[in-house]
């Protein structure tokens, strides 16, 4: 597996990573365990480094399942987790929307400590901007977190251009992850230039745009009800069977390269920048395959003229979020 550095920092990682929050959260039915474990350390033995959890998925519950699986190879891969949520760092219960108060992180940074087995976080993300609590108390906690050794990079999530600043004036950021596929590509137009600026790295999830541009779903499609693309409006039946025209296109250079939808995808979020590392998430051995494959997916120029424009002309239909989640989003 190839490897990038993201941004600036020293932090290198393989270039396609693995999102391991739909294990056993947020797409339905959870994995089983111990098929969740081998499934991570297979991807260890394929080259991947960089696993991505939260203490929100479960809660607990996911960083515990990546604790255990990458506890005997820890030496080998970087683990990003995430903050920023209002639960309670001994229960897990969930009270209302977001805490990112300095002593909260720091209860909630010693539970995926001990979840995580493991002596350090290695990109420890704000999951979602706090706006009650400003980003330079944050980044301040993160940094005195690294000086403890507790934490190697600090990371945000969803955040817009003037919060990453004010953060990295205090602390150095290393990663920025955000949403960004071949049908969400709003990250270009402001953020990409700052985090090239500023030397940050940045992390797509849903790179495949939460299974969508797999060319595996469509209006037909049914979705289990712990599934949260129920109530996202970029699923509803009518917007699945619109948003189709993409990945039709996508299809079309996937049949003339003999290749997957999927990992056309996920090659053209590659040919993007140098340092972005998108991280896939499956439950399946053979999507691994195919994931991890698209790192030797070469577009052409001409692939990649036709890919811009098919995502300039077909307005992709439905929003990303449902209204409650999107108010969460930092502009």
């Amino acid at each position: 597996m190839q490897q990038r550095k993201l941004g600036k920092s020293n932090l290198a990682v393989s270039a396609i990573g693995y999102g391991c929050m739909g294990l056993d959260f947020g797409y339905g039915a959870a994995i089983d365990r111990q098929e969740g474990i081998r499934l991570m350390r297979a991807a260890v033995e394929r080259g991947v480094t960089l696993f991505d959890t939260a203490e929100a998925y479960g809660p607990f519950t996911n960083e515990e399942l990546v604790g255990r699986a990458l506890a005997p190879v820890r030496d080998q891969v970087v683990i990003a987790t995430k903050f920023g949520w209002n639960i309670d760092p001994k229960t897990g219960e969930r009270g209302d929307g977001l805490n990112s108060r300095p002593e909260h992180i720091k209860l909630a940074t010693e539970g995926m400590l001990r979840r995580l087995q493991t002596d350090r976080i290695d990109l420890l993300y704000q999951h979602r901007v706090d706006p009650a609590v400003p980003i330079e108390d944050v980044a301040g906690t993160v940094q005195e977190l690294i000086r403890e050794g507790k934490v190697k990079h600090f990371g945000l999530s969803e955040a817009g251009v003037k919060t990453i600043r004010r953060a990295h004036a205090v602390q150095p950021v290393t990663a920025l992850q955000s949403e960004y596929s071949l049908w969400w590509r709003e990250p270009e137009a402001e953020i990409f230039p700052a985090l090239e600026e500023m030397g940050i790295g940045f992390v797509p999830f849903s790179p495949l745009g939460k299974g969508f541009l797999t060319g595996k779903i469509d209006e037909t499609t049914t979705f289990e009800g712990s599934d949260f693309r129920l109530t996202v409006p970029r699923f509803t039946p009518e917007n699945r069977k619109a948003n189709r025209a993409l990945v039709d296109v996508v299809t079309g250079i996937a049949q003339r390269k003999k290749v997957t939808p999927a990992q056309v995808a996920l090659a053209w979020i590659l040919a993007q920048r140098p340092w972005i590392v998108p991280i896939p998430g499956t439950t399946k051995q053979h999507r691994l395959e195919e994931n991890l494959g698209a790192a030797a997916v070469d577009l052409t120029t001409e692939d990649l003229r036709e890919l811009e424009r098919a995502t300039s002309e077909i307005g992709v239909q439905g929003a990303r979020y449902a209204e409650s989640s999107q108010r969460l989003i930092d502009r």
